[in-house]
């Protein structure tokens, strides 16, 4: 077997031979994120000099004038990185448990659940603020992913093709049931597409504090999970030759991914395309391990989710294109581009 051959299939571990070392990208990466959160804070509809926002970070801004501005793009920033790498960790983890490459942090239903949750507070329970959206969406998001575990059959030795169709189908059926309350209610469905097109603006650093341990837990959870996820590529059966518990591997893997796509959804909205286009760069970049795509992911992510809601301010002033919307439009791009090269590579 050849040594491109048994990376495809996760037996030995990526990076060896010509790929670059893991220690040597991220500072990259991180160079990169932090070049996009500088952007995302200076650039928009008014452009503000680094000097000020220096001013009014170390709170010395009284006199300056776009304070408030700052300050509110300080907070977007802060979402756009939590959600950016939650959705990216998230994506990867997904496709390593389904071993599906096209899965994505959608395919437990979670999107859809925390859609459906909304929907309902809004125009059954009249709640009309974020910080109520995020209680329902993160209720609605756990409950949807219990809801296809159970039809997948997890505990009783489901596959991960039985998880990705129940997961395919729990969202086909939840999505309906939203449209077909907004369809019955004008006023349910005005509220409600503000949130259902995905942007990180207009959160307040209190609600990002209130999210915060959601993100922390579900990271946790990815991170610590990262061997298990590489044993899930190899099989259930050498999965269990390894020693490896495949149903609690599985398990611990869905509950970090829908706690993480849950808090994601419920702060920003069902931001779609990026959890599924960043483990596929990832991967491209540094190989199928999951020691070294998961923290790929976790700057790539935000890195990438910056860039376009920066982008999506920048294209439409004074007005700005929601990020849910630029995530695919950059996305797709790179998309086709890996899946034309991964296409050629296999001839």
């Amino acid at each position: 077997m050849s040594t491109q051959t048994a990376e495809r299939e996760g037996r030995v571990a990526p990076g060896d031979g010509t790929l670059p070392g893991l220690a040597a990208l991220l500072p990259a990466l991180l160079v990169v994120l932090i070049l996009a959160v500088v952007a995302s804070i200076v650039l928009g509809s008014t452009a503000i000099p680094l000097g000020d926002v220096v001013q009014v970070l170390t709170g010395h801004g009284v006199g300056v004038a776009d304070s408030g501005i700052v300050e509110a793009r300080v907070a977007r920033t802060v979402v756009g990185v939590l959600v950016g790498a939650a959705l990216a960790v998230a994506g990867a983890a997904m496709q390593g448990l389904t071993r599906n490459p096209l899965a994505d942090p959608g395919l437990l239903g979670v999107n859809a659940g925390a859609g459906l949750a909304v929907v309902l507070a809004i125009s059954v329970f009249g709640v009309g603020s974020l910080r109520g959206y995020v209680w329902w969406a993160m209720a609605g998001a756990g409950l949807a992913a219990v809801l296809v575990h159970a039809l997948a059959g997890l505990a009783g030795g489901g596959s991960p093709l039985r998880l990705t169709l129940a997961g395919a189908a729990v969202a086909a059926g939840l999505a309906s049931w939203s449209s077909g309350i907004l369809v019955s209610s004008k006023q349910s469905f005005d509220s409600f597409r503000f949130w259902q097109v995905g942007t990180i603006g207009g959160r307040g650093l209190d609600l990002v504090v209130t999210v915060l341990p959601f993100f922390a837990v579900g990271l946790v959870v990815v991170l610590t999970a990262v061997r298990r996820l590489n044993a899930l590529a190899l099989g259930d059966d050498l999965a269990r030759g390894l020693g490896e518990n495949v149903l609690l591997a599985r398990a611990t893997v869905a509950v970090g991914v829908a706690v993480l796509c849950g808090a994601s959804t419920a702060l920003a909205g069902p931001i779609g395309f990026l959890g599924l286009v960043v483990p596929h760069v990832a991967r491209f970049v540094v190989g199928p391990d999951h020691r070294r795509v998961i923290p790929v992911c976790l700057v790539a992510g935000p890195t990438l989710l910056l860039a376009a809601d920066t982008m999506g301010r920048l294209v439409a002033q004074p007005g700005e294109v929601q990020a849910g919307i630029m995530t695919a439009v950059i996305g797709v791009p790179f998309f086709v581009v890996i899946v034309r090269r991964g296409r050629m590579a296999s001839l």
